[in-house]
């Protein structure tokens, strides 16, 4: 019988559990069901949460049933923990948008026939006010809730503390556990380390209500070796939204992952074997400058993510903007992600569409600071449109030189690029 603790620690999600005795005895016994919340606080879930996505892949694989919850109750709140000030309070039209994208990323990772997917708003929502005091409430103490480091760091911070709002998100979580556990029988809950407390604060309050043992397991929070972590709310974050990260940025960005961190990046967002992880950490060590880790990696996670067309795209896309062909057929997306450093101006379509001198657009992009200096540059062969050398200083352009969608791709000599996008 596979070991899921043993699949799981081998692959990096192992940060603590309640009681691993009592976890594992209950996973030799038979199929267990367990939960993965996922607050709906942006259009799209990032690679943060893809982390918790991949834990729960390999305990289904190992049999057990997942239940995803898109928190459409606790999401109206907002969880505290270890963030610096009050979360923004969503609208309802915002809210309903952000669930919709959170259940199309978690399928592409899950089999939802075999697990559920479901909304704490469903049970939250039909509680009022005096009822959740009563029934919930009276469970918790003050104390306790003080006594928790996100909330405690919160309070000494006279500028922000926090909103009763907030402080009461715990209630609500551990509440989520004791009420999935009646219904449908889960006796786990697992997510990333920040959820700790939330999560004992659910085992102890199942117990209280429903005198019944059940577990916690956390995963550690996605950083690189450097320390560095990767969340929204630290402006880092690699979105599964291909509107938002281009399956070109994403594959970039793992493709581009330090050496240090490639086999563990393999172990954790990959379905790959430990054995041939472990054969391409050997190759890479033989041979870095080739980057076969992270190829494997930037592969494997844009397949999961994107699929195979998504791979493919970004291959493709990789092969344009690094060799010698012209540029065309890309997405504007793909464009903004690659040059993203790069100056950027937004012209009327209409002078596309009339005709513009390339000396003009030179000028307009910031490129060179007149006509003349632009004709001598193109003259000089330092030119380059669309990844095409440039030759006629006043040749018209028209939609057919866009790279993109509504975007042009200038660039003067060997690194400098200009931006156009026409709107």
């Amino acid at each position: 019988m596979t070991d899921p603790i043993g699949v799981l620690r081998g692959r990096g999600f192992i940060h603590g559990v309640t009681d691993e005795e009592g976890l594992r005895d209950l996973f030799a016994h038979g199929r267990v069901t367990f939960y993965v919340g996922f607050d709906p606080t942006a259009a799209s879930l990032h690679i943060g949460h893809l982390m918790g996505m991949m834990a729960m892949a390999w305990l289904q694989r190992a049999g057990h049933r997942p239940l995803a919850i898109a928190g459409g109750g606790t999401g109206r709140i907002g969880d505290p923990s270890f963030r610096d000030e009050e979360r923004e309070l969503l609208d309802e039209d915002r809210l309903h948008r952000n669930l919709e994208g959170i259940r199309g990323q978690l399928s592409r990772v899950l089999d939802l026939r075999d697990g559920l997917l479901l909304d704490n708003y469903d049970w939250l929502g039909r509680f009022g006010f005096i009822e959740f005091l009563r029934d919930v409430g009276k469970h918790f103490s003050v104390n306790a809730m003080i006594a928790r480091e996100s909330v405690r760091r919160r309070l000494e911070e006279r500028e922000h503390g926090i909103s009763f709002t907030e402080f009461a998100y715990q209630l609500l979580q551990a509440y989520d556990f004791a009420h999935l556990y009646a219904a449908y029988g889960c006796r786990l809950q697992a997510g990333g380390s920040d959820q700790w407390g939330n999560i004992t604060a659910g085992i102890d309050l199942t117990r209280r209500l429903h005198g019944a043992q059940v577990y916690g397991l956390v995963w550690p929070l996605v950083e690189r070796s450097d320390g560095t972590k990767f969340s929204k709310s630290t402006g880092e974050a690699v979105w599964l939204d291909a509107e938002l990260t281009s399956p070109y940025a994403f594959y970039q960005w793992f493709f581009n992952v330090p050496d240090a961190d490639a086999a563990r990046f393999l172990r954790i967002f990959t379905f790959l074997p430990l054995d041939q992880i472990a054969a391409l950490d050997e190759e890479q060590q033989r041979n870095p400058a080739a980057r076969p880790a992270q190829r494997a990696l930037a592969e494997e996670v844009t397949r999961i993510v994107h699929g195979d067309e998504g791979v493919q795209a970004a291959l493709r896309a990789t092969r344009l903007l690094f060799g010698d062909e012209p540029l065309a057929g890309l997405d504007d997306r793909t464009l903004a992600d690659a040059f993203e450093s790069a100056p950027s101006v937004e012209l009327p379509r209409a002078r596309l569409e009339t005709g513009l001198d390339l000396a003009d657009l030179m000028v307009a992009v910031g490129a060179a600071r007149s006509r003349g200096e632009a004709r001598r540059l193109i003259e000089q062969g330092g030119v380059s449109l669309n990844n095409r050398r440039a030759a006629d200083a006043f040749a018209r352009l028209g939609p057919g030189d866009l790279a993109g969608t509504s975007t042009v791709v200038l660039r003067v000599g060997k690194k400098r690029y200009f931006l156009a996008r026409f709107r």
